[in-house]
């Protein structure tokens, strides 16, 4: 009973550890932010670690110097140079804690067990082949 009492508490103790890194790990994901710049530094976009945007800032110059059709680029440019850095440094604090040779960019991604094939595009329907508008009572 002894033997069996040191394995459970041995089992539970793991289960702790992994629990409080699973914890650590999310809490580090969480305050992962990365920002960008548009070249002549007018505007920044600052992004979560997963590319959401969560602040903008537009100097008044931007607004003189851009168009807006090119003031809207130059904001969806900098949001995703933020982004390619947000996800890198996200990629940085998951690593640790996967299985060694997991990719932690596909697992932010959400592809981590995928093959290319699975996320491929679906292939279109040839007209031979849809059975739309098909009546199946006539011969």
């Amino acid at each position: 009973m002894t033997e069996y009492r040191a394995q459970v508490d041995e089992l539970l103790a793991d289960y702790r550890r992994s629990r409080e890194q699973l914890a650590s790990v999310h809490r580090e994901l969480g305050a992962v932010t990365a920002s960008a710049s548009d070249p002549d530094g007018l505007l920044t976009a600052t992004v979560g670690a997963r590319g959401a945007l969560t602040g903008l800032v537009i100097s008044d110059e931007a607004y003189h110097r851009y168009r807006p059709r090119e003031l809207a680029d130059q904001i969806v440019r900098a949001a995703g140079a933020a982004t390619v850095r947000a996800l890198a440094a996200a990629a940085e604090v998951l690593a640790p804690a996967l299985p060694a040779g997991t990719d932690p960019q596909a697992v932010l991604f959400g592809t981590a067990d995928l093959e290319a094939a699975d996320i491929a595009p679906p292939k279109p329907v040839a007209e031979e082949d849809s059975y739309e508008d098909q009546n199946w009572m006539v011969r």
